[in-house]
């Protein structure tokens, strides 16, 4: 279900050493290691201030001497518990969402905070795990109130729901991309997907579009607007406001690599008047766009990081399966980004990881931009398996199809000083979660 990795397997990468210490088959060894009840172990602190990961720009395109090379200091990476458990209480409750992926999210008007989900499960919901007729579905939204409250928006009724956005082909189903705001507007890129067999991994790609959305009524797009397809790009893997511009980032898959490309417009308005980056200028041609990183996943984020630059967040690409989650650092929008480095060993994957599982895995890392700062990022990744099957691992242990949340302390170097003590558009946690909404939150109208 959703999975990013080109194909099955579960190679190990070597151990690798930051300041001392080694990381091994995704598990930092550091002392005072903390296995947290209520969750598969995982670790409340895999770096703190002696364990700092330099992610730097180090190689800086031939053709583009002019740009600095931006650098950042990874100082603490945590686990942000209170969003995990916030979502597991309520997922638990089924009176709702109890499982997805994606995981993206955006501060919306009153303070409201919406989270949007690919493939959903719903209920029914026996924690420890989930019985065989749990309704599944391949997008949803789930709104947390400013008391904590969340519920749930899909297609369908209650008692028979549906994917909130669903293909004209009723063969084809969409994924969802980086939900932003744009002028009050929510815009939520899809990319179209169809069968091509029977295992976890055998689905193609058809193309992209965005769907639009009034705050105020979250039922059901405005309007849907399809985007370029001409080169095979998920384009709306990620959607960057700035300086006047809205960039528009999209993932291209060539066998086991997956490549970063980059589109912009001027204003908000990416339903036209797209330009595609052709390694020296803005092109209105699609064919023209240019490969700005490769080693990606399907989904990223790219975030800038004050006047230290702009920071690409990933899971490790290439064939088989990782539990490295990295970044990469860039002088613009456009980069060059500079080669990867972990800011984070994702403890769940794999026969060696917390759930003993070699069908286990962790992807589609990025950072979460309302909850964030310059030098503190909300950052979350998913966790699935590969027995995605009627009784398989997600249905005998609910925990795995859940996304897990992590705080990113940053300390940018060079030129550029971090801001300390910036407020966040949104705090990540509120003070005191609300009840879970009753039963009939599901379906239209919730």
């Amino acid at each position: 279900m959703h999975p990013a990795a080109a194909g099955p397997g579960d190679p190990r990468r070597p151990a690798a050493v930051v300041s001392g210490h080694t990381v091994v088959s995704g598990h930092a060894v550091v002392s005072g290691h903390t296995v947290v009840s209520g969750h598969p172990p995982r670790f409340t602190t895999l770096a703190v201030a002696l364990v700092i990961a330099i992610i730097t720009a180090v190689t800086v395109a031939a053709d583009r001497p002019d740009l600095a090379t931006p650098s950042i200091e990874v100082v603490a990476t945590t686990e942000l518990r209170c969003l995990d458990d916030a979502l597991t209480a309520y997922a638990d409750t089924g009176t709702g969402w109890t499982g997805g992926d994606s995981t993206w999210s955006v501060a919306l008007p009153g303070g409201v905070d919406l989270f949007a989900f690919s493939d959903t499960f719903l209920s029914p919901i026996s924690p420890p795990t989930r019985p065989s007729d749990a309704v599944f579905v391949h997008n949803s939204f789930v709104l947390r109130d400013p008391d904590g409250t969340l519920r749930t928006i899909t297609g369908g009724t209650a008692e028979h729901p549906e994917s909130l956005i669903s293909p004209a082909d009723p063969a084809h189903w969409y994924w969802l991309g980086a939900a932003t705001l744009l002028d009050g507007t929510l815009v939520v890129p899809l990319t179209e997907w169809r069968a091509t067999g029977d295992g976890p991994l055998d689905f193609g790609f058809v193309g992209s579009a965005t769907a639009h959305f009034d705050p105020a009524d979250l039922t059901r797009p405005t309007s849907v607007v399809p985007l370029p397809r001409s080169r095979g790009i998920q384009w709306g893997q990620w959607i960057l406001p700035d300086a006047g511009y809205t960039y528009v980032y999209g993932a291209e898959t060539a066998g086991d690599t997956k490549y970063l490309h980059v589109a912009r417009v001027a204003g908000t308005d990416i339903g036209s008047g797209l330009r595609f980056w052709d390694g020296r200028v803005w092109s209105a041609d699609e064919v023209r766009s240019t490969r700005l990183a490769e080693g990606i996943y399907s989904e990223f984020s790219v975030t800038r990081l004050g006047a230290a630059g702009y920071l690409l967040t990933t899971m490790r690409g290439g064939a088989g399966l990782t539990d490295e989650l990295v970044g990469r650092m860039g002088a613009t929008p456009t980069g060059p980004f500079g080669p990867p480095v972990t800011v984070f060993t994702t403890p769940e994957t794999g026969r060696a990881g917390t759930y003993r599982d070699a069908d286990v895995y962790t992807y589609n890392a990025h950072v979460h931009p309302a909850f964030s700062t310059a030098d503190r990022l909300v950052i979350s990744y998913n966790v699935n398996s590969l027995d995605s099957r009627v009784g398989g691992d997600l249905y005998r242990d609910v925990s795995i199809y859940r996304p897990r949340f992590l705080a990113v302390d940053l300390n940018p170097t060079g030129d550029a000083a971090s801001r300390p003590g910036e407020m966040p558009a949104r705090p990540a946690c509120p003070a005191q979660p609300g009840p879970p909404s009753p039963a009939g939150s599901v379906g239209p109208g919730a």
